[in-house]
């Protein structure tokens, strides 16, 4: 793909999806029940959900399974308009309400989060980043960080749910992932900005 930025968005905007996808099918699974406030668990009582704190999620629907049904129905929105609307005039800032909505309607927390910021980034595609001193090398970095972020967020999810099978819960690294996760997602923004800048990427519609 020409431009880094588009691609980066892309990317994790369909991780971002898939996220919200996994906590809506967990809502789903509770059933017709009401949640016993807003703040909820996608995966209570699931032992393998144990290191993830059975997956914290906020929701305004009075109903789990409508919850998750909305839950799933907004991912699936998300991810698509990441992938294929995202260079639309306001693509990033549909992005970002997007992501507002999944966090309401019981899509976690972590996901909305990394939708707000990948939105943000939809909204500086093809913007240069003049302000960074020797962009150059660190634009050369973006397909090591885009990869780094991918296998972040994997690392969490369903990397520490395996592994929570095979080794004691407080032996795993979750805080040390989750950092590693948020840290390569926005490095490999920066990049994708730095990148675009030095090889100097056609606007949307130029190409």
């Amino acid at each position: 793909m020409k431009n880094a930025t588009r691609a980066t968005v892309s990317t994790f905007g369909t991780i971002i999806g898939v996220a919200g996808l996994e906590h809506g099918v967990g809502e789903i699974l509770q059933g017709n029940v009401a949640p016993s406030g807003i703040v909820i668990e996608s995966w209570p009582d699931i032992e393998a959900y144990e290191i993830l704190a059975g997956e914290p999620a906020m929701t305004i629907i009075p109903n789990l399974l409508l919850s998750g049904i909305l839950t799933v129905i907004v991912s699936i929105i998300l991810m698509i308009w990441a992938v294929i609307h995202i260079e639309k005039k306001n693509g990033g800032k549909i992005m970002i309400l997007l992501s507002f909505i999944l966090l309401l309607v019981g899509g976690g927390f972590g996901p909305p989060i990394m939708g707000f910021i990948v939105g943000w980034a939809g909204t500086r595609i093809n913007s240069p980043m003049d302000w960074v001193a020797g962009r150059n090398s660190f634009g050369k970095l973006w397909p090591i960080m885009l990869v780094a972020g991918v296998i972040g967020y994997f690392s969490l999810w369903p990397g520490l749910v395996i592994l929570s099978g095979f080794f004691p819960a407080d032996s795993l690294p979750v805080l040390q992932l989750t950092l590693f996760s948020f840290s390569t997602l926005i490095l490999a923004i920066l990049t994708a900005f730095a990148y675009d800048s030095i090889n100097g990427n056609p606007p949307m519609g130029e190409e």
